[in-house]
């Protein structure tokens, strides 16, 4: 199973992006999924995320400027991101919790991210 990440480019504040996560491989089920972000010199920190029980986590520096969905028939998931600030400018990481076709388990499986710049 591997996750493609796209969306991410340089933006001025105040603008907006969506990235996308596409799962591919053998995929029996996503189980939950989450965007992450990791500024320089700063640990990686959940931005948003579903737990598999219907209910979504947002970071508490959010404040309503994300979005998070995700289309099960397609194994992607979204990130909408508004009123961007200089702040958020990241590398942004999609995460899926899976079971894989012919294997027992749950796997945490992370695409390869996706950087976000954002400029005032």
């Amino acid at each position: 199973v591997q996750l493609q990440a796209s969306g991410g480019g340089q933006v001025q504040a105040g603008g907006s992006l969506r990235l996308s996560c596409v799962a591919s491989g053998r995929i029996s089920s996503i189980h939950s999924a989450a965007w992450y972000r990791q500024a320089p010199g700063k640990q990686r920190e959940l931005v948003a995320g579903d737990t598999g029980g219907g209910s979504t986590n947002y970071g508490d520096f959010v404040k309503g400027q994300f979005t998070f969905s995700r289309d099960n028939g397609l194994n992607t998931v979204y990130l909408q991101m508004d009123r961007l600030k200089t702040d958020d400018t990241a590398v942004y990481y999609c995460m899926m919790r899976v079971r894989q076709i012919g294997l027992s388990g749950i796997f945490d499986i992370w695409g390869q991210g996706t950087l976000v710049t954002v400029s005032s």
